[in-house]
């Protein structure tokens, strides 16, 4: 099998356990094979995204991918391919492609390949990823941008935002959320909206020389963490609270903990300061 020089190099999926025997009945997409992979996979990528997801009968985790990527990819068979690589059978693309872990997505736009995913994640983030990798291949000629589709209650906390009545927009993304529970973009604007309230009749000055006076009065630090986030100290907010979480117990530290967690959802998952935070955080309460 003749690949791209990028495809190349040897790994170790020894953490996976030996092979079980095939059991699965999955067949969704296109089954990856090292000959079609070169013949028609490769040239498929040229013309048209392709989302290539990498499983093994041993992880239930990448089944279930696998079923979310197949609903996903069943809408929308004209803008997007599956191809599906069983890393127990086809070991040398799994080679190829560099696997070292499953569940394992990548795509290929024009024969490159762009790192997705290798956990799991629920359908609504992987709906995402699916949608910034198609926006990508639009910008290198390879199909068009999706379609942005903006939900009803989106738009009315949008507009509630935009002339400042906080409560009305928290009232739209908590309906959104009432008929999406898992909608992530309606839990990231119900918490800036939640943020917004708590800190508009708040004077931040005051309350950071109050929060100097008073350490250990959680409720104080608190509202210093999130005039903090509203500041854009992102890490002086989380400092602050994980002080507490350690300096304080019982129902103090409980306060501060699910406090600090609030604002986690406020940080992107993958900003080195989160990552820290939540490290940080572990190690205090364990």
């Amino acid at each position: 099998m003749t690949l791209p020089a990028n495809f190349g190099r040897a790994v170790d999926l020894s953490g996976l356990g030996k092979p079980a025997p095939a059991k699965s009945t999955v067949s969704v997409g296109i089954e990856v094979t090292a000959a079609n992979l070169t013949s028609e996979i490769l040239p498929l990528s040229r013309t048209k995204l392709v989302v290539l997801f990498c499983w093994s009968n041993r992880s239930p985790e990448s089944i279930a991918i696998l079923d979310i990527l197949a609903k996903l990819q069943s809408g929308e068979s004209d803008r997007w391919s599956l191809g599906t690589v069983n890393v127990d059978v086809e070991t040398q693309v799994a080679q190829a492609l560099q696997v070292r872990t499953v569940p394992y997505a990548l795509a290929l736009i024009a024969e490159q390949v762009v790192p997705l995913f290798e956990q799991s994640y629920p359908e609504a983030q992987i709906r995402q990823v699916i949608d910034k990798v198609l926006s990508i291949a639009a910008e290198q000629g390879i199909g068009s941008v999706p379609e942005e589709i903006v939900e009803p209650e989106e738009e009315e906390a949008l507009a509630a935002l935009e002339v400042g009545d906080f409560l009305a927009a928290e009232v739209a993304y908590k309906k959104w959320l009432a008929r999406k529970p898992q909608e992530i973009f309606a839990k990231l604007g119900l918490a800036q909206t939640q943020l917004l309230i708590r800190t508009t009749a708040l004077d931040a000055e005051q309350i950071f020389v109050a929060a100097e006076v008073s350490p250990n009065d959680v409720a104080l630090q608190i509202q210093c963490a999130d005039c903090e986030i509203i500041s854009g100290k992102v890490e002086s907010a989380f400092s602050r609270l994980l002080r507490c979480v350690g300096a304080l117990s019982g129902d103090d530290q409980n306060l501060a903990k699910n406090h600090l967690l609030e604002l986690f959802t406020l940080v992107d998952p993958g900003d080195p300061r989160l990552i820290k935070a939540r490290g940080a955080l572990a190690n205090a309460l364990f």
